[in-house]
């Protein structure tokens, strides 16, 4: 029996616009866009002024706390601005933008660590920290600090999150397929730098390929274990692929490492490897660019802080009159209102809708149908949510458990009322913030 998660959803997935095709190397930016805060927690404080001359894999941005990590320029050439810009996020973030000189060299500092073996579990850590690696599966958490969790914190599982729920989106597919090794390395220095001796490995059963091409690199691994998920969102949410592969429930308000597991993305695992095997920091990732928007859709390896709009013309530009342009997914996504952003490191994919394809729909009262109820992966009530978000009743949002909301969408998909509930939950997490900010 697959093993899966109660409530979720069965969007259309909209895989086969990519999951066939090849990762594609873009062709190198004329400009990038770095900003100093692509990852929770603290941002970076710039290292380089205008006018600087910064090779690719140099570090230009200084990490300010433990729940951070540094920056690194993506290209060579010279820096052109050090100034607010706009992010995928919204708003303005300060950045430092590069002016390519064409000729892409290396850092001199950038060179192959010792081998697995060789290291440290501190030193693995510290490997990680200095290359700037967060999660890439969505939120962007710094990764050293996933694997430093306090002592009283005993963690005995890790799990690879390959489930790639999200409709669209195909990169950890292809990942899976094409660099399969890169994936279990970096998890062996996972395991290494926690002295966990348990893992496993989560990918949801329409991807069957990839489970082939995984399970014949850890066959003979002591302590790896592939696990087929149903294919259901969203499977790859944290708390419900824990309850999947382990039966273990993260208790409100709880992290992963309070019920001893510690989860990473795919394309976290093989950026580790990366940084084993050649010592380049974070300055590239695998992206997704598809949608019935785009003239010829594909998974791109591009270059960190390249502009939306160059990664849209490498695919062909748009295909009739675009809709909706989204960072991520349908169900998850960030609609971009400004193309001149650039990629950063959680952007798995970039997604664009005809104007055809996207439906506005007017909101009509709740009938009580409860299906946001029913579908609910973490067993919340989305609509007596909402109404208190509607009513500005912050702490009562609060005592109904709004902050374990993880905003998958799935309530606002089945509404037959066409009610934007996530989005009413959002408004009310950020009040909630506020409000705890204020105490």
């Amino acid at each position: 029996m697959l093993k899966t998660f109660k409530g979720g959803i069965h969007p259309p997935y909209n895989k086969n616009l990519t999951n066939f095709k090849p990762i594609e190397k873009a062709i190198l930016p004329k400009k990038v866009i770095i900003p100093m805060g692509m990852h929770i927690g603290a941002p970076c404080e710039p290292l380089v002024k205008v006018g600087d001359t910064v090779k690719k894999g140099q570090k230009i941005g200084e990490a300010k706390g433990f729940v951070s990590v540094p920056a690194h320029a993506s290209i060579s050439g010279k820096v052109t601005a050090v100034e607010p810009r706009p992010w995928p996020g919204g708003g303005l973030m300060m950045s430092v933008v590069i002016e390519s000189d064409g000729k892409d060299e290396l850092f001199e500092g950038v060179k192959p660590s010792k081998s697995l073996s060789d290291l440290s579990p501190d030193e693995i850590k510290n490997l990680i920290r200095e290359a700037g690696i967060t999660g890439l599966g969505g939120a962007g958490f710094p990764t050293q600090v996933k694997l430093s969790p306090p002592p009283e914190k005993s963690v005995d599982t890790i799990i690879v999150n390959a489930a790639e729920c999200e409709p669209y989106i195909t990169a950890d597919h292809r990942l899976l397929l094409e660099r399969p090794d890169d994936v279990v390395l970096g998890l062996e220095a996972i395991m290494k730098a926690t002295g966990v001796k348990r893992s496993f490995i989560g990918i949801e059963n329409n991807k069957l390929d990839a489970v082939e091409s995984i399970q014949k690199v850890v066959q003979g691994k002591e302590g790896i274990e592939v696990v087929i998920l149903a294919t259901k969102y969203p499977q790859g949410g944290e708390k419900q692929l824990i309850k999947a592969v382990t039966g273990r429930e993260v208790p409100s308000g709880g992290l992963p490492m309070d019920v001893g597991v510690i989860v990473n993305n795919t394309g976290t695992c093989a950026a580790i490897a990366n940084v084993l095997k050649t010592g380049l920091p974070l300055i590239e990732r695998i992206t997704t660019v598809t949608g019935s928007g785009i003239r010829e859709p594909k998974n791109l390896l591009i270059r960190i802080g390249t502009p939306l709009i160059d990664i849209i013309e490498q695919c062909g530009g748009f295909k009739g009159r675009p809709g909706k342009v989204l960072m991520g997914g349908p169900m998850m996504g960030l609609a971009q209102s400004q193309l001149e952003a650039p990629a950063i490191k959680g952007t798995s994919g970039l997604l664009v809708l005809e104007k055809a394809d996207v439906r506005l729909y007017e909101p009509s009262p709740c009938i009580r149908c409860a299906r946001c109820v029913d579908v609910c992966p973490i067993n919340l009530l989305p609509t007596t949510l909402a109404k208190f978000a509607e009513k500005n009743m912050w702490v009562e949002a609060e005592s109904y458990h709004a902050m374990d909301c993880i905003e998958c969408g799935c309530c606002s998909f089945v509404c037959p009322a066409h009610i934007p509930l996530t989005q009413h939950i959002r408004i009310a997490k950020s009040h909630i913030i506020a409000l705890r900010k204020k105490k």
